[in-house]
């Protein structure tokens, strides 16, 4: 069993920047693949970044291709999602889940095993 719990959401204007922390506990989180989803109001949960175990591979939803990043730091315990230059449009709840066993990521929620509850990110035009 892994607990996720995500911080560092807010309410930021168009262009700025916040960081999101996804701390994890429980089993041993090197072994895990980390994606990021998000969620805007009547809308599904969409994928929006995602990270192998070691952290080498990543992979991104187009949109968010150039400005941001995600990262793992398994001494930490914790996955990151750098996001830059913040569009109205990236405004949702973002939650972090962890996906156990061999495959580099998934692109869809129902690939992921553990979830976090989700951290408001609010972009202002």
């Amino acid at each position: 069993q892994v607990q996720l719990v995500e911080s560092g959401g807010g309410l930021v204007q168009a262009g700025g920047s916040l960081r999101l922390s996804c701390a994890a506990s429980g089993r041993t989180f090197s072994s895990y693949a980390m994606g990021w989803f998000r969620q805007a109001p009547g809308k599904e949960r969409e994928f929006v970044a995602a990270i192998n175990w070691s952290g080498g591979i990543t992979y991104y939803k187009d949109s968010t291709k150039g400005r941001f990043t995600i990262s793992k730091d398994n001494a930490k315990n914790t996955a990151y999602l750098q996001m830059d230059s913040l569009l109205p449009e990236d405004t949702a709840v973002y939650y972090c889940a962890a996906l156990e066993g061999d495959t580099n990521w998934g692109l869809f929620p129902i690939d992921y095993d553990y979830w976090g509850q989700g951290t408001q990110v609010t972009v202002s035009s």
